[in-house]
């Protein structure tokens, strides 16, 4: 017989409604960083500045990604979406690392083909506008720091920021470096640079995110530990179907059939068995089936191939 675990989905809609006010705020203000950068890139026809607005501009389509995929996890389930959306919260961060490892790789090639020849850079406008885009990345990334470490989601928007802020600093060093020393390849090199730490950093985030959509496991949960707890419970026997994914930001979802032959209240076993995994391990959207003995073996044929040993 099957049991599950009920979640009120209302206690997710104020997390959800403040996330979403963080990231519309976090856009608007890259956005509009990003107009008056490129504003003076034109105007001092600094290359410098234009790239780094280009830049900034697909950072913002990464952060408008995170803000859309926080809106989404907020809609209620329903139809044919019997989990919600909450799965844009881990989509959105793999569409984020690729936009971070493509703009690495573009602003690489970039950096190669400039060391031949480095324009000339006015390095006061530089100095300015990076140092204010310095002030605007760091002040974005604390609005969404909250949670970061385990939601992709502002994983993915911190990460992006933390980096807009290091290219920033990095265009301020070089214009330094122009101004006092005269030295162009300055700027070629601070963003071979960038674009190496960038590449690294988002690696990580692209791996996880990947894991994620593929339903892999999350990387701070042991699923063998999640076994052995589950094996350790009174009267279970055996534990197989064992399945843990996310389901969105801070959510986890586990599927299990657990043999148990004894008569007493298994509504009560179960009970106490989801809000336990809930407190040790954080998953907090778990389905546990219950069979009597060893005679139900139905996930163990072609029906259900995906059965775990």
């Amino acid at each position: 017989m099957g049991h599950g675990h009920h979640h009120g989905h209302g206690a997710h809609a104020h997390p959800q409604a403040s996330a979403t006010r963080t990231f519309a705020w976090v856009t608007l203000i890259n956005l509009a960083y990003t107009a008056v950068e490129a504003g003076y890139g034109f105007h001092t026809n600094s290359l410098a500045l234009l790239s780094d607005a280009l830049h900034n501009l697909g950072d913002v389509l990464g952060l408008a990604l995170a803000w859309g995929a926080a809106a989404l996890a907020g809609r209620r389930p329903r139809g044919r979406h019997t989990y919600g959306w909450r799965r844009a919260t881990l989509l959105s961060p793999l569409a984020n690392a690729v936009l971070l490892v493509v703009f690495s790789g573009a602003l690489g090639w970039e950096a190669f083909r400039r060391f031949s020849a480095p324009p000339e850079i006015p390095a006061t406008p530089v100095i300015v506008v990076a140092s204010l885009g310095i002030l605007v990345n760091l002040g974005a990334a604390w609005l969404v720091k909250d949670g970061h470490a385990h939601d992709l989601n502002k994983r993915g928007a911190f990460l992006h920021l933390m980096a807009d802020a290091a290219v920033s600093l990095a265009a301020v060093l070089a214009g330094v470096g122009m101004a006092t020393l005269g030295w162009a390849w300055l700027d070629p090199a601070t963003a071979l640079l960038i674009a190496v730490v960038v590449a690294i950093g988002s690696w990580g985030l692209l791996r996880a995110s990947f894991d994620a959509a593929m339903d892999a496991v999350p990387g701070h949960v042991d699923a063998e530990e999640v076994r052995a707890f589950l094996q350790e419970q009174p009267g279970v026997s055996a534990v197989h179907h064992l399945h843990i994914w996310s389901l969105g930001a801070n959510e986890i979802a586990l599927t299990a059939h657990l043999v148990r032959a004894r008569d007493d209240d298994h509504d009560a076993f179960i009970d106490a068995t989801v809000h336990a995994l809930d407190d040790r391990f954080g998953i907090n959207h778990a389905t546990l089936q219950i069979e009597r003995g060893a005679g139900c073996g139905h996930d163990l044929h072609d029906a259900a191939p995906h059965h775990s040993h």
